[in-house]
């Protein structure tokens, strides 16, 4: 992990965070989604000062996290769903954590208190991961969506900041 560095993500790394984002589609166990959107949603959708990519020294993209708001009501300002996703030939290096790690600094900075992600059980090492980095179960959402012709439980996790009370 070392040799792995995070910085803000930019319009420059368009192509390779959603290629990034579509190989996790592609494998199935990411997303209702089944292609990655254009540049132009997934930056509207998701808050600027909470992106992140994965760097490795080449400057090579290897993963990226992000947030979009749960809600536009404003009690729910300090509460943000992520997404964070890795290129499949850099899984197992420890990327999402730093990913992850970089998230919880920077929304925390700014008192956002709760980060929350849904994630399909199959996903195992995401479950991990989050698990790991000090998110709770809240609860299982059943048959909440058709995914390729079935239905799809997701796991509802979230992490509340112990600095913002």
């Amino acid at each position: 992990m070392a040799d792995i560095t995070v910085r803000s993500m930019t319009a420059a790394d368009a192509e390779r965070v959603l290629a990034i984002y579509q190989a996790g589609l592609d494998a199935g166990n990411a997303s209702f989604e089944t292609t990655a959107p254009t540049w132009a949603a997934f930056d509207a959708a998701r808050l600027t000062g909470h992106r992140f990519v994965a760097v490795d020294p080449d400057g090579t993209v290897l993963g990226w996290i992000a947030v979009s708001p749960t809600s536009t009501r404003a009690v729910y300002a300090g509460v943000v769903e992520h997404s964070v996703y890795v290129d499949p030939a850099a899984q197992g290096r420890g990327v999402a954590r730093l990913l992850l790690d970089a998230l919880v600094t920077s929304t925390e900075a700014v008192g956002i208190w709760t980060i929350q992600s849904g994630i399909f059980p199959e996903n195992t090492a995401s479950l991990t991961l989050h698990r790991r980095a000090g998110f709770r179960l809240v609860g299982v959402r059943e048959r909440v969506g058709r995914h390729h012709g079935r239905w799809r439980d997701v796991v509802l996790l979230e992490r509340r900041s112990p600095a913002i009370t």
